[in-house]
């Protein structure tokens, strides 16, 4: 069922039946290619695999067997269950046990053959992952960071000072320090960016003075001279007061027609960095980003620009943070701090479970309630709700993203951007496979329609 060869120094495997196509793409591409046995053991594995280019991620990492099998990338990809559904038994039982062991160590990843950057992605492994043993593979794969990114610390810039941004700004340089080595701002006020960079650099701890990264103004156009670009920028945001019930999707057609002309610089620099979507609505937004920057100027889609796992929306954060911060004050809700998970959009088709293992529907959509609807509480006191997003969301969020630890943030799974637990790693981005209740699981799917009605 499958084959394995050697092909620029990886070791890899496809389908006994894609074995001849996967052949004719590696040597078209200039890597060679040596057939070989399935081998007993393996440090690392990289599974080839043919989609659509604009099916869902170029790259991921495979925690699951089960994904190996998998017609398209969807929400189903959350649930162990709908996995499991759409595999024949049999074809499972006869996984070699290398590749099992690969999933399991977290050392598999998915490339996939059909993509445009392709050859670029299949050179994108860990240095000295291969001919070494699965635990010195397993110990590596734990030194966490997104794998299309360079090595060491990360160069970072950030769209928009204003209320949320600068909020991020000051977290990322307070608690960025093992990561990021430097962070340019950009906005449309210049007195604004003198304003941050001077403030900024005159938080220091005392004869540590390179401790914190340095923040400096950036140009427009150089805005993607960088590792990661984080975009903060808004328009339209209702005042404080105003009826509109769902604020952030009232942001949409402004906020769409900026990020276009952002994806399009992206594009026409060659941008293969980390772009964090934060303004919203984020998850749309982010699904924006990935179909502007791969369009081109015909219109047609070439799929030439940011790969879908480079784009990462920055909003699930603070919801999760929210039900953890009702379930701290209501006893019917505390078991979302031991059990509970948030899927889905930073907006109306929110999903909050108090539990996995014990799913409550009424008591999940209650929390869910209460979490959608808390920055209606917030401006009901006469305040923007921004600081809990700034840094639930936008600061420790992608801290943690760039640490290669788990995190809330909106993926790509096929044609909607949906926020889950994730981690980058150097095989890919992962995401959390749960069991999940069927009747959360269509809560999900619910809110992966919504998101495709949108973009």
């Amino acid at each position: 069922m499958f084959a394995f060869f050697e092909a620029d120094r990886n070791l890899c495997c496809v389908r006994e039946e894609d074995l001849k196509t996967a052949a004719k793409a590696l040597r078209r591409a200039g890597f060679g290619f040596l057939r070989m046995d399935a081998p007993e053991k393996a440090a690392a594995l990289t599974y080839l695999f043919f989609r659509d280019p604009g099916s869902g991620r170029a790259s991921f990492l495979v925690n699951d067997p089960a994904l190996l099998f998998q017609d398209e990338e969807s929400a189903a990809w959350l649930s162990k269950t709908e996995l499991v559904k759409n595999v024949n038994r049999a074809d499972l039982t006869s996984v070699p046990q290398c590749i099992l062991d690969c999933a399991s160590a977290g050392t598999l990843r998915a490339v996939n053959v059909l993509h445009p950057q392709f050859p670029a992605i299949f050179r994108e492994l860990p240095d000295d992952e291969q001919n070494t043993s699965l635990r010195r593979a397993k110990e590596a794969a734990e030194k966490r960071g997104p794998s299309f990114l360079p090595a060491g610390k990360k160069r970072v810039n950030l769209i928009a000072i204003g209320d949320v941004g600068s909020n991020i700004l000051t977290g990322l340089h307070l608690l960025g320090g093992d990561v990021i080595s430097e962070i340019g701002i950009c906005d449309l006020s210049e007195n604004t960016v003198a304003r941050w960079e001077f403030e900024e650099n005159q938080i220091s701890y005392p004869w540590d003075y390179d401790r914190l990264p340095e923040v400096h103004a950036v140009k427009a156009e150089n805005l993607f001279d960088c590792d990661v670009v984080i975009f903060a920028a808004s328009k339209g945001i209702p005042p404080v007061g105003s009826k509109v019930k769902d604020t952030r999707m009232a942001q949409f057609e402004s906020n769409r027609k900026i990020v276009a002309s952002y994806a399009r610089q992206a594009r026409c620099v060659g941008f293969r960095g980390m772009f964090c979507q934060i303004s919203d609505p984020v998850d749309p937004l982010a699904r924006v980003m990935y179909l502007e920057s791969n369009r081109e100027e015909s219109g047609a889609f070439d799929w030439k620009g940011l790969r879908a796992e480079q784009i990462q929306g920055f909003g699930l954060g603070v919801m999760n943070a929210r039900a953890a911060y009702y379930a701290k004050r209501d006893p019917r809700f505390a078991r979302f701090l031991t059990e509970g998970r948030t899927f889905g959009p930073h907006g109306q088709e929110l999903v909050v479970a108090d539990s996995i293992s014990n799913y409550d529907d009424a008591v999940s959509r209650e929390l869910t309630q209460r979490v959608v609807t808390a920055n209606l509480e917030m401006r009901s006191l006469g305040f923007k709700p921004f600081v809990a997003p700034a840094y639930s969301s936008g600061a420790l969020s992608v801290l943690l993203a760039l640490r290669g630890e788990w995190h809330c943030g909106s993926v790509c799974l096929g044609k909607s951007y949906i926020g889950v637990k994730n981690r980058y790693t150097p095989y890919g981005l992962e995401t959390e496979i749960l069991p999940l209740p069927d009747v959360l699981f269509e809560r999900i799917r619910d809110a992966e329609r919504s998101l495709q009605e949108i973009v």
